[in-house]
């Protein structure tokens, strides 16, 4: 799967250490950074992950910052975008299950290095379940032009 991937400078270590488990798994991935400490705004690095999930060059996204708020609520304003902000597998499950998400958010100051490992995990093992819920995301996706 391709997997485009990004990060403020709060969660660098976490992102590279998520980057590099995809790729042990088999994943391709696409880093979009951040490279450095430097403090940087999260919504430009947001962006460049939902771009790349928009054109089709990436399945899925991952998004990385402090709380994982900021980066959700940034995808989450594109079109097309269903970001999820994951603290647990059974959530990370549901929110691919349920609500076809397609985007994933973490916080790294909240969530340590395995339990995100194990969200990813949960998440990109499950699939869309369709059926009930093809409506409540069209429903979800009609609410972008409000």
């Amino acid at each position: 799967m391709n997997i485009a991937i990004a990060c403020d400078h709060a969660a660098l270590e976490l992102k590279n250490q998520m980057a590099e488990h995809l790729r042990k798994v088999g994943h391709d991935v696409k880093d979009h950074g951040v490279k450095t400490l430097d403090s940087v705004d999260y919504p430009d690095y947001a962006k460049l992950v939902v771009k790349d999930v928009q054109a089709g060059a990436a399945q899925v996204g991952v998004l990385l910052c402090g709380t994982g708020q900021g980066m959700a609520m940034a995808a989450n304003k594109a079109k097309g975008i269903r970001a999820a902000l994951l603290s647990d597998t059974f959530s990370a499950r549901m929110a691919r299950e349920h609500n076809n998400a397609n985007v994933v958010c973490f916080g790294a100051r909240v969530l340590g290095p395995e339990l995100v490992r194990e969200c990813l995990d949960a998440f990109l093992a499950a699939s869309f379940a369709g059926g009930k819920h093809e409506k409540r995301v069209g429903k979800i996706m009609d609410m972008q032009g409000c």
